[in-house]
């Protein structure tokens, strides 16, 4: 372990030496997301001009819901993003082969050698955001349902990560990632509203056979209405149940993997 997370810091320091060498592309990305978070709260105060209530959830709560969505987008794209973007063209080049004799797990390295510090502010700043409304919120957040909530969301982040992934995968048999990749991007869409607002096969899709929901949504479900056993023990089931499935394939993908020496 200390190992990983001395290479890890490595990983840090060369991310951060980069992106200043590349100050306008630095400066830009941070603006480009500051207009996101700005479209979206403002595409949730419109549509509040015109209903009460969302999914069961008032204005107030759902800031905290977008706040919810803009730190996970932000994990994702600052930790995550740039690795899984090459991971193809690593498989489709042989360049994956440099990564396999590496004496630490393949996967590991291949999912966050690259921290994308021009993202870091952006990170920084969902983290504000998220703070603003949190302390906004006009009811009671007990100590416990927001300790569960910030696990549940850090929870959220990993399984975000492990769903983009399994979509990236099958590269190893079709040699183009893009394809499915941006059907993961295009389904994630409905991960960033609340799962209350679907109804029927759609919900309990988002629940258990693509679990979107339990990214943000059920999290903040979770804040604002406390949790059952049996949504904690659903929650640990779909996050182990990815967890494993993904491994499994990766582990295949490997075996059907034709290297650059091959």
């Amino acid at each position: 372990m200390t190992r990983y997370l001395r290479l890890y810091l490595h990983f840090l320091r060369f991310s951060f030496s980069r992106a200043m060498e590349f100050r306008f592309d630095f400066t830009f990305r941070i603006f480009m997301d500051a207009i996101w978070y700005a479209v979206n709260l403002a595409f949730f105060a419109v549509l509040y001009r015109h209903t009460a209530l969302l999914g069961g959830w008032n204005f107030d709560q759902v800031l905290v819901f977008a706040a919810s969505v803009f730190l996970m987008d932000a994990i994702y794209m600052t930790v995550f993003s740039n690795n899984l973007w090459w991971l193809p063209t690593f498989v489709n080049r042989g360049d994956l082969d440099y990564y396999l004799v590496r004496p630490v797990s393949t996967l590991f390295f291949l999912s966050v050698r690259d921290f994308a510090a021009n993202s870091f502010v952006n990170l920084l700043m969902a983290v504000a955001i998220l703070a603003w409304a949190l302390a906004s919120y006009p009811g009671p957040l007990g100590a416990a349902s927001l300790a569960l909530y910030l696990g549940m969301l850090a929870a959220g982040a990993f399984l975000h990560y492990v769903l983009a992934i399994l979509f990236i995968i099958p590269v190893f048999w079709m040699h183009s990632g893009g394809g499915v990749r941006e059907i993961y991007w295009s389904l994630s869409a409905l991960g960033m509203r609340p799962h209350r607002i679907y109804t029927g096969w759609m919900r309990r899709a988002l629940m258990s056979i693509l679990p979107l929901a339990f990214i943000v949504s059920v999290p903040v479900t979770v804040l604002f209405e406390g949790a059952s056993w049996g949504l904690l023990l659903h929650s640990a089931a779909v996050l182990l149940g990815a967890t494993g499935f993904m491994t499994w394939l990766w582990r295949r993908g490997l075996r059907a993997y034709a290297s650059a020496s091959s």
